[in-house]
């Protein structure tokens, strides 16, 4: 097992069709942010919720990846969201996760999503599971 630590990987398919880009990532700290649209909005005219939990789960998730060793994994495990503000079009979410407790196995994490005025829009804890190599992509059991 390799000592080297992961790097940012790329922003993944769901995070990027939503346009959640990453802003800092290292040392148990991620950063993401999404500026609302009219994509995002639900018909009460106010962000969807999967919004939140998916920038929630990506800033999170990415705090963790950042203590990984090259070879590990992680997934997330348990994400609980408390839904604090409504943001409305426009809004500029700031999303940063950090880890509260790292084990070999699992890791307990926090998030907050805040506005440009520093107003909570949201906030989650998380459990990721940790898995000393990654999975394989298919196996015979699989076809």
């Amino acid at each position: 097992m390799s000592d080297e630590l992961s790097q940012p990987s790329k922003i993944n398919g769901i995070s990027k069709s939503l346009g959640i880009e990453m802003k800092s990532f290292g040392d148990g700290v991620a950063v993401f942010e999404v500026t609302v649209t009219e994509k995002h909005l639900n018909k009460g005219g106010v962000a969807f919720g999967g919004l939140h939990a998916s920038l929630l789960d990506s800033s999170m998730g990415a705090a963790l990846v950042s203590t990984l060793k090259v070879d590990e994994w992680c997934a997330t495990g348990n994400l609980t969201i408390n839904y604090l503000e409504a943001s409305f079009l426009g809004d500029n979410l700031i999303s940063t996760g950090r880890i509260v407790r790292r084990g070999k196995t699992l890791a307990h994490l926090f998030g907050e999503i805040i506005d440009e005025n520093g107003k909570i829009h949201a906030n989650a804890t998380g459990i990721w599971n940790i898995w000393s190599s990654k999975p394989h992509k298919f196996s015979n059991k699989n076809k």
